[in-house]
């Protein structure tokens, strides 16, 4: 297959006219005037790498932690409509026996070659929390960061997880980050953690941070909280939900223009409504109450979001940050916070064609997947 007449977001990421020729699964050419096989016109259109969103629980009414294969496959085919080529399903805070079988089924749906956005592996968000910064995470199942239970649990998911969240400040942390760092990417989530704390945790191993400025202490000129840490370390990427609704426009433009492109990352950290209608949905064993694009519990707190992440991304631009940020930020950001940016993230001969072709209003027009048309 060969895209012609579009413009391409490079791998530097600025905008070229080229043509793109896929061969298998595979980008193996990029140059102007390509001819030979099957053309897909992107006249008009920017063609972008496929989206990845490390944080998503569910959408389409159904929901990572159902752990069937028809939630899976319904998942996987709303984000590929969406122009999110791959992604991690993410986990809430359960049982551990309730988390080992969601990821033995979640394994085998990974490795079954289902055909629509697929599985890089999971973002396991919980049960290592603070009760105090629960958010929507049910709290009889948290407990302290417990290095042999996440391998129990790893070992289940067939080494899938990629990212496992924890509050820093919780008794055995640090232990965690010491021996893990080097296995999966260790994020900061659901914390009371302070600045010194949260730097710390950064120092021996921390390189993400879960839902920036949501769930945790917040920026203070005197008591700068995790966000604080997040500012002061060039080592580490924060994720942003980008919904118009868990963080106000200044703050996004901000927070681009404080951490540099480089270390966005946009997620939907969307729930089982997402792409549904209004109503009432579970959300982690939770009654959640969706409205729009908020989603609440019943008393109020913020449950999650009803966005994609190509949303999320338009919602970016709108709040002024820059197109080719943006695209960054839900590319290979992302691929980079699950070390995968030598396959996935960006359009690059011997990458994965994973490809995305928008009109002028960013809407989605095309997607290619693994280099066969989607849509």
């Amino acid at each position: 297959m060969i895209i012609k007449n579009g413009t391409i977001v490079n791998a530097d990421f600025q905008l070229q006219k080229a043509d793109l020729r896929i061969e298998d699964s595979i980008i193996t050419e990029i140059g102007e005037n390509l001819s030979g096989g099957e053309i897909l016109d992107a006249q008009g259109c920017t063609v972008i790498p496929g989206l990845i969103d490390v944080h998503s629980h569910g959408c389409a009414g159904c929901d990572f932690c159902d752990g069937t294969r028809n939630s899976f496959e319904t998942m996987a085919k709303y984000y590929a409509e969406n122009g999110v080529t791959s992604y991690l399903g993410t986990s809430m805070t359960l049982s551990e026996e309730d988390l080992t079988r969601i990821f033995e089924e979640f394994k085998a749906f990974k490795e079954s070659g289902f055909h629509a956005a697929y599985p890089h592996g999971i973002n396991m968000e919980g049960p290592f929390f603070s009760k105090a910064k629960k958010g929507a995470q049910k709290e009889d199942y948290i407990v302290d960061p417990d290095v042999a239970m996440f391998r129990r649990l790893n070992a289940a998911s067939g080494n899938n997880v990629k990212i496992v969240d924890i509050a820093p400040e919780q008794p055995g942390a640090e232990d965690f980050i010491r021996q893990l760092k080097d296995e999966v990417t260790i994020s900061i989530a659901h914390t009371m953690a302070d600045y010194e704390t949260a730097k710390r945790a950064m120092e021996l191993g921390v390189t993400h941070i879960t839902h920036l400025y949501n769930a945790m202490t917040p920026f203070n000129h005197r008591k700068p909280g995790v966000p604080g840490a997040v500012f002061d370390d060039d080592k580490v990427r924060a994720e942003l939900i980008c919904d118009g609704i868990h963080i106000h426009a200044g703050v996004v433009r901000s927070t681009f223009k404080t951490l540099g492109d480089d270390r966005v990352i946009l997620i939907s950290d969307s729930m089982r409504a997402c792409g549904m209608k209004d109503g009432v949905y579970d959300l982690g064993g939770q009654q959640v109450y969706v409205k729009g694009n908020l989603a609440t519990l019943k008393d109020g707190t913020i449950a999650g979001s009803a966005t994609n992440v190509m949303q999320c991304m338009r919602v970016a631009v709108s709040f002024g940050v820059p197109f080719l940020s943006a695209v960054k930020a839900a590319t290979i950001n992302p691929a980079k916070a699950i070390r995968m940016e030598d396959k996935v993230g960006s359009l690059a001969v011997g990458k994965t064609a994973d490809i995305v072709l928008l009109d002028c209003d960013l809407q989605v027009q095309n997607v290619v997947i693994k280099g066969s048309l989607y849509r």
